[in-house]
C-alpha cells in the first residue's frame, strides 16, 4: 500500500495532505498537531511526501519530535543543510542516507550525539573518509552500521572498535585488511558482516572464530580460500572465490548452513569444500557460474527450495541429481545451461511444488512445454531465447500440427511468463489467452504484429505486457482495448509506430504507463528542462511548448532542430522489406547505389 501500511480513512487523509505543494504549506503552519502525530502515521506520511519530490530541508522541522525512520537512499540533493535539520530529530532511530552523493565529512558532524539513532546507512557515499568517521563514532547506541564503497581506509576501520554495541555492519568495498579485521574481534555481539572486496587472507578470516554470534558473513571477491569452523554461521557469500574448505578443523559442533551463495566459484574437492558442513538444513543455493562437473552433493540437501545453476556445466546426463532433491523446490534457475527438452522431461514428475522455472537460453523445443505443463505449482516460467515456436508436428509422420502453448493452459496459479526472443508467431499466441490468471506477459520478437497485440486484450488480469520488437503499426495501437488491470505496457522497439500515435494512447489510457522511444526521448528533454524536483532547482530553464504534440522551441542551451519521419514516405510493405535488408545496403555511397526501396524524392 503506498501509504506505509495505513489504510482506511486514515490513509485518506495522508493522500490528501501530501497530493500537492499546495497542500503541504497549508498543513505545515500546524505544527504543535504534527508533533503529537503518532510515530506510524508520521513516517509514513514523510515516506509519502519524499515519493513525490514534496519534501524540503525546512519541512523536516515539523516531523523532528515524532518520525522514526528515515529512508533517503539516493536522493542526490540531501547535503548538509539537510542534515542540520535532521540532527534535530529526537527519536529518530534508523537512517538511510546510502547513495546520497552530497553527503560530506562535514555534514556528518551535524549527527554528532544522536543518542536514540540505532541504525546508520552511508553506503556509496563517495566523499565520507576518515574523518568523517570520527562524528559517527560518537553515537554509542549504533547497532547497525552500512559505510561500504566509501572512502574509509584500513586505518578508518579499526576506529570501528569502540562501537561495542553493533550487530550489523557492513564495510563491503573497502580495503580492510588482516591487522585492521584482528581490531575489531572486540565487537563479539556482531551478527552480520560484510567484507566483501577486502583485501582479508586466510590469516585474517581465522579471526572470525571470535565472533561468536556471527550467523551472516560476506567474503566475496576475496582471496580467502578456507574458513574456519563457524558453528553460528547460517548464510555464506563467497561469490568469486576459490574454495578449499567452509569449514576448517575438526571440532563436534559443525557451521548448519540455510544459505549458500557461490555464484562464479572455482572448487577443485567438492567433497573437501562441504566436508564439515551441515548441510540438511540448507534451503537456498547459488552456484550460478560454477565450473563444477559434478553435483553428486546435492542428494544430502533435501530440504532446498532455492536452487540456482545458471550458467554453469549441468546438462541432461547431470539433470537427476536435481530431480533427487525436487520434492521441496520452489524456484530453479537452469538458464544458460545444456539443458535440453530431455532434461525437462527428467525433470517433470519431481517438482511438484515448484513455483519459479528459467529455462532461458537453453536448448529446449516446443515438447518441453508438454513436461512444464506437468508441474502444477508453477507461477513464473522463463522461456526467453529458447527455440520455442509455439506450435509442434505429431503422429506418426509429424504432420499433425498442434499449437503447443496450450500445454500450459492446466497451469491455474501462472501469473508470469516470458517468449521474449522466441520464434513465437502470429497464429500460436491465441492459446495465451486462455491464461486468465496471468498478471505479467513478455514478448520480444519481429514475428508478432497487431494481430498477436489484440489477442492479448483478453487477459483480464495482466498488470504488465511487454511487446517489443514487434511489428506493431499505429492503427493496431490505436484499435487496442488492453484490459483495465494494465498497468505497463513496453512498447520498445516498436519502429513503426509513430510520437503522436503513440502519445495519443498514453492521452486515452493515462493509468498505464507506456515505455517507448519516443516517449523517453520527451521525457529525458522536459527532465533536462525542468530540475528533478520543484524545491531543488537551481537554474530555471526554459520550459518546453508544445502545440498539436510537436516540440516548439529546444531547451537553452541546445541547438534546435526538427525532426523528420522519413518512414511517412513509404508504405508498410516498403518499411518491413527495409528491415530486412542488410545493413550494408544503406552505406552512403550516393543515390545510385541505393536499394530500390530507398529512392524516393
Amino acid at each position: 500500500m503506498e501509504s506505509g501500511g495505513v489504510g482506511g480513512l486514515v490513509g485518506r487523509c495522508i493522500e490528501a495532505a501530501s497530493a500537492n505543494k499546495e497542500t503541504v504549506e497549508k498543513w505545515r503552519r500546524q505544527r504543535r498537531t504534527l508533533e503529537r502525530l503518532p510515530a506510524q502515521l508520521a513516517d509514513a506520511l514523510l515516506r509519502r511526501l519524499i515519493r513525490r519530490r514534496l519534501l524540503y530541508p525546512s519541512l523536516l522541522e515539523v516531523f523532528q519530535q515524532s518520525v522514526e525512520e528515515i529512508d533517503l537512499k539516493g536522493e542526490s540533493y540531501v547535503d548538509a543543510e539537510w542534515m542540520a535539520y535532521l540532527g534535530a530529530f529526537r527519536y529518530l532511530h534508523s537512517l538511510n542516507l546510502a547513495d546520497c552523493r552530497a553527503i560530506n565529512n562535514s555534514a556528518l558532524w551535524l549527527v554528532t550525539g544522536m543518542t536514540s539513532l540505532k541504525e546508520l546507512d552511508l553506503s556509496r557515499c563517495s566523499k565520507i573518509t576518515d574523518a568523517g568517521l570520527k562524528h559517527v563514532l560518537s553515537i554509542k547506541n549504533l547497532e547497525k552500521l552500512c559505510i561500504s564503497e566509501t572512502r574509509l581506509t584500513a586505518d578508518g576501520v579499526m576506529l570501528l572498535s569502540s562501537l561495542s554495541n553493533l550487530r550489523l555492519l557492513d564495510i563491503g568495498g573497502i580495503p580492510v585488511t588482516d591487522k585492521a579485521l584482528s581490531s575489531l574481534q572486540v565487537l563479539t555481539r556482531l551478527e552480520h558482516l560484510d567484507l566483501w572486496g577486502s583485501k582479508i587472507s586466510n590469516n585474517g578470516a581465522a579471526v572470525l572464530e571470535m565472533f561468536p554470534r556471527l550467523s551472516f558473513l560476506n567474503l566475496a571477491w576475496t582471496s580467502v580460500t578456507r574458513l574456519p569452523n563457524l558453528p553460528s554461521l547460517t548464510c555464506l557469500n563467497m561469490s568469486r572465490c576459490t574454495i578449499h574448505s567452509i569449514s576448517d578443523g575438526n571440532c563436534k559442533a559443525t557451521a548448519s548452513l540455510s544459505k549458500l551463495f557461490l555464484p562464479g566459484t572455482t572448487i577443485d574437492d567438492v567433497d573437501e569444500a562441504f566436508r564439515n558442513v551441515e548441510v540438511n538444513n540448507m534451503t537456498f543455493l547459488d552456484m550460478s557460474g560454477s565450473s563444477i562437473c559434478n553435483f553428486h552433493f546435492l542428494v544430502k540437501m533435501k530440504g532446498l527450495e532455492h536452487l540456482d545453476l545458471s550458467s554453469s556445466t549441468m546438462s541432461d546426463t547431470l539433470i537427476e541429481q536435481v530431480a533427487n532433491v525436487g520434492i521441496n523446490l520452489r524456484y530453479l534457475n537452469l538458464s544458460n545451461t545444456k539443458l535440453t527438452t530431455q532434461g525437462v522431461c527428467i525433470l517433470a514428475g519431481n517438482v511438484m511444488n515448484l513455483e519459479s522455472l528459467s529455462l532461458s537460453h537453453t536448448g529446449i523445443c516446443d515438447t518441453a512445454l508438454t513436461y512444464i505443463g506437468m508441474m502444477p505449482s508453477l507461477r513464473m516460467i522463463d522461456l526467453s531465447a529458447t527455440n520455442i515456436k509455439g506450435f509442434a508436428y505429431w503422429g506418426r509422420d509429424d504432420l499433425e500440427k498442434t499449437f503447443s502453448l496450450c500445454m500450459l493452459q492446466n497451469l491455474s496459479r501462472l501469473e508470469s511468463l516470458n517468449l521474449e526472443e522466441t520464434k513465437v508467431r502470429d497464429e500460436a499466441i491465441h492459446p495465451l489467452g486462455f491464461l486468465r490468471g496471468l498478471n505479467c506477459l513478455y514478448l520480444k520478437s519481429d514475428f508478432l504484429s497487431d494481430v498477436s497485440l489484440h489477442a492479448l486484450a483478453s487477459l483480464s488480469n495482466l498488470k504488465y505486457l511487454g511487446f517489443r520488437g514487434a511489428v506493431l503499426t499505429n492503427s493496431g495501437l490505436l484499435l487496442y482495448m488492453p484490459p483495465v488491470t494494465l498497468r505497463v505496457l513496453d512498447l520498445r522497439g516498436c519502429w513503426l509506430l509513430t510520437e503522436d500515435i503513440v502519445s495519443s494512447f498514453c492521452r486515452s489510457h493515462p493509468h498505464i504507463e507506456v515505455r517507448h522511444e519516443s516517449i523517453q526521448m520527451i521525457h529525458t528533454i522536459e527532465n533536462v528542462c525542468a530540475g528533478s524536483s520543484p524545491f531543488h532547482r537551481t537554474i530555471q530553464a526554459p520550459k518546453l511548448k508544445s502545440k498539436e504534440g510537436k516540440l516548439s522551441h529546444a531547451p537553452s542551451g541546445f541547438p534546435e532542430f526538427a525532426f523528420v519521419d522519413e518512414r511517412t514516405k513509404y508504405t508498410r510493405e516498403e518499411l518491413l522489406e527495409l528491415q530486412l535488408l542488410p545493413l550494408s545496403s544503406f552505406l552512403p555511397y550516393g543515390p545510385d547505389v541505393l536499394p530500390e526501396v530507398l529512392r524516393k524524392e
